[in-house]
């Protein structure tokens, strides 16, 4: 990962690619917390773990997976560590496309419909599975009833 990150960073300044605010050529967390340009053609939206500790809850996505012992067991656990650090945002996304054609129909099943993320939500989503801190902070109340009931229903 780190090499893959030092050549990202190699091309961003062999191309000129601006980025505004960023020192190495590489989003800080405070850029990735606020989201960043990395080009004028490519954006990216911020990566708030708490919006992804929201989404993970309410969305239903704790109905099938688990973080740190709290939900479902359908799907994957998804408690800090399932993916290699740092996580690569593009590897999540890139999972959850692999498994959108078993995913969507179990959150029809589950849930009455397929969950809809935006790009904001996909983002926290995936800051959320990079932060051991945020992930320890998920008790069952963050969870809403409805949600709740068709995560015991399993």
């Amino acid at each position: 990962m780190k090499r893959v990150t030092k050549i990202l960073s190699m091309a961003v300044v062999t191309a000129g690619i601006a980025l505004p605010g960023l020192a190495g050529g590489l989003p800080t967390v405070k850029d990735a917390q606020n989201g960043f340009q990395l080009s004028p053609r490519l954006i990216f939206p911020a990566f708030d773990a708490a919006l992804g500790h929201k989404v993970f809850a309410e969305k239903g996505c704790v109905v099938c997976h688990s973080v740190n012992g709290i939900g479902g067991t359908d799907g994957p656990n998804l408690s800090y560590g399932k993916y290699d650090t740092p996580v690569n945002a593009m590897e999540v996304a890139s999972d959850l496309w692999e498994k959108a054609d078993v995913m969507i129909p179990m959150q029809k099943a589950e849930l009455g419909g397929q969950i809809i993320l935006s790009p904001e939500e996909l983002a926290g989503l995936v800051a959320f599975l990079a932060s051991p801190e945020e992930q320890a902070k998920l008790t069952l109340a963050d969870i809403p009833a409805n949600i709740r009931k068709d995560m015991e229903g399993n």
